[in-house]
């Protein structure tokens, strides 16, 4: 498979820094103050409930860790393959597979019950745990998908440097807007629709990753039968 274009490969990477922003909408509005992609916050969250704060879970949040660790550990193995973009292929459409199912679980099961707010997050933390181990193995700067405080850090930091060697700041700046719009959305469908429509929207974009990175995939597949002649 050939590598995308970095353009295109910006697009995708924005477009999966929006699916983070709508999921961990979901997670911290809907399943009890907890991220399922910032494991930073997890981790000071964790901190705070074991300090007594009595409006976070320490279980939640471990719970988050976990399963961010295991899907990270199932994208690292993905991620041994010799194609960096067929690993994000293949872990995208995993990821895909996961937030359908959390989808399914949403609509059915809810997050009303704290078996079902456990389960939303461990195949949510799995998803995006997918998703990182992926994207670091391409190391595209500035576009984790996942972490914007080194995003800002390098647009304030590099500011002067603007127009340097591997200085981005359109880029950051997009990185920055697409978390804040998925943020915005999927904020707004959690709180003003329902649960299950936020994560449809992850999951229409997610899908929409997958079809580019397929269709990539199909035409630089070697010719074949007559055309090999």
């Amino acid at each position: 498979m050939a590598e995308p274009k970095p353009r295109d490969l910006a697009a995708l990477l924005l477009t999966l820094t929006v699916v983070t922003g709508v999921v961990d909408a979901v997670s911290f509005l809907g399943l009890g103050r907890v991220f399922v992609a910032n494991m930073t916050g997890n981790v000071v969250f964790l901190g705070f409930a074991a300090a007594g704060e009595s409006t976070l879970s320490v279980l939640a949040s471990l719970t988050a860790v976990l399963a961010f660790l295991a899907g990270a550990l199932a994208g690292g193995r993905l991620a041994r393959r010799d194609d960096d973009y067929d690993a994000l292929r293949q872990a995208t459409a995993v990821q895909a597979a996961l937030v359908a199912v959390a989808v399914v679980l949403s609509a059915t099961l809810g997050s009303g019950t704290r078996v079902g707010s456990e389960l939303l997050i461990v195949v949510l933390g799995v998803a995006m745990g997918l998703q990182n181990a992926a994207v670091r193995r391409i190391g595209a700067p500035d576009l984790t998908t996942t972490v914007l405080t080194m995003t800002l850090t390098g647009f304030a930091a590099d500011s002067k440097a603007a127009g340097g060697p591997g200085s981005h700041p359109l880029r950051k700046v997009a990185a920055v807007g697409a978390m804040l719009v998925g943020a915005f959305a999927g904020g707004l469908l959690q709180l003003h629709v329902a649960m299950w429509t936020a994560l449809t929207l992850a999951l229409v974009l997610v899908l929409g990753v997958l079809a580019v990175l397929q269709v990539g995939r199909g035409r630089n597949k070697p010719a074949t039968g007559s055309d090999s002649a």
